[in-house]
C-alpha cells in the first residue's frame, strides 16, 4: 500500500516509517522539516494549511497521522492546541475529500489528564484501560482528546475506519537514560503512571493497524509491559495511590496500562524493555 506518514520525522514517525517499509509499504513521508529516515518519498508540508494537506495526502491508500506538538512546554497553551486541532481536523477532512478509507492516529495516554495536570488526576482504578474516563486539563492532553472526537466524526459520518492509539512516553535505547534516568528518580514520576513504551513496540502497533480490517473506531492503549521504575510495581501504587481500587494484583515490575485490548485487536504484543538496552 501507499502509506501517507504525517510528522515522519520525528522519533515515533522514523519508526513507524521504518516499520512499514520493512513490511514492503510505500512510505510517503510528510512533515515540517527534512526527512530523517529512509522512505520512498519525502514532502515538507504546512499540515496547518489544508489545500497542502489535501495535495500531500492525494494518492495515499492509508494515513498514519503522527504530526503535532508533543508537549504543552516550550509554547503558550494557545499555540499547542490551535496547532494540534488545525492540523488534525485538516488531516482528516483530506483524507475524507480524498476517499481514503483508513487512518490510525497517534493519540496519547494524556487523555487521561497524565502527565501535565495541574490539579492532580482522580484515577478510578488500576491499571487503566479504556473503560476509564478521560480527564484532560492541558492544552496538550485536550487537544489529543478532542482529536479523537474528530476521528470519532469522521467515522461517525461513514467517512472512514480509525484506529487511535494511545502512547506514554515514547523511548528508545539512545534515549532512555539521558531523559527518564533523572526522571524516574524524582517524586515526579508518578505523573507519569511510571509508562513508557520502545518506539519499535509503538511502531509495531501502528502497521498492524495499518495492515488490519478492524471496523469503525477504535481507540486501544499501549505500553511497554513494564514500567521505567526500578522500584515493584506494587509499591509505586501504594505509596502514590494509596487506597485506590485495583482490578487484580500487581507482580514485580508490571506496568499499570492494561493492553489486553490492543492485543485482541490488533495482536500487540510489547517485545522490548529498557532493562535490555
Amino acid at each position: 500500500m501507499i502509506v501517507a506518514v504525517t510528522g515522519s520525522s520525528g522519533l515515533l514517525g522514523r519508526s513507524i516509517v521504518d516499520a512499514l517499509m520493512a513490511a514492503g509499504h510505500s512510505v510517503r513521508g510528510i512533515d515540517s522539516v527534512p526527512a530523517t529516515t529512509k522512505l520512498t518519498q519525502h514532502l515538507t508540508v504546512d499540515l496547518t494549511d489544508f489545500g497542502e494537506a489535501v495535495l500531500a495526502l492525494r494518492g495515499a491508500d492509508v494515513v498514519v497521522h503522527a504530526a503535532a506538538i508533543p508537549r504543552p512546554t516550550g509554547r503558550t497553551a494557545t499555540a499547542v492546541f490551535s496547532t494540534n486541532m488545525s492540523i488534525m481536523f485538516g488531516v482528516v477532512e483530506a483524507a475524507v475529500v480524498l476517499g481514503i478509507r483508513r487512518l490510525v492516529y497517534a493519540s496519547s495516554f494524556s487523555v487521561l489528564g497524565f502527565p501535565f495536570f495541574e490539579k492532580p488526576v482522580e484515577l478510578q482504578y488500576l491499571p487503566i484501560d479504556e473503560a476509564h474516563p478521560n480527564a484532560p486539563q492541558d492544552a496538550y492532553a485536550l487537544s489529543k482528546t478532542l482529536g479523537e472526537e474528530v476521528v470519532e466524526a469522521a467515522v461517525r459520518r461513514g467517512a472512514l475506519d480509525a484506529v487511535s492509539l494511545r502512547m506514554p512516553w515514547i523511548q528508545g535505547p539512545a534515549t532512555f537514560f539521558e531523559q527518564v534516568g533523572p526522571r524516574r528518580a524524582s517524586a515526579e514520576s508518578g505523573r507519569d503512571l511510571w509508562s513508557y513504551i520502545d518506539a519499535r513496540d509503538a511502531a509495531a502497533a501502528f502497521l498492524a493497524a495499518v495492515e488490519g480490517s478492524t471496523r469503525g473506531h477504535i481507540r486501544l492503549f499501549l505500553s511497554a509491559a513494564d514500567t521505567y521504575s526500578e522500584t515493584p510495581t506494587a509499591e509505586l501504587i501504594h505509596a502514590a495511590f494509596r487506597d485506590i481500587a485495583l482490578k487484580r494484583s500487581f507482580a514485580g515490575h508490571e506496568a499499570v496500562i492494561d493492553t489486553q485490548a490492543a492485543r485482541q485487536a490488533l495482536g500487540f504484543v510489547p517485545q522490548h524493555s529498557w532493562r535490555e538496552y
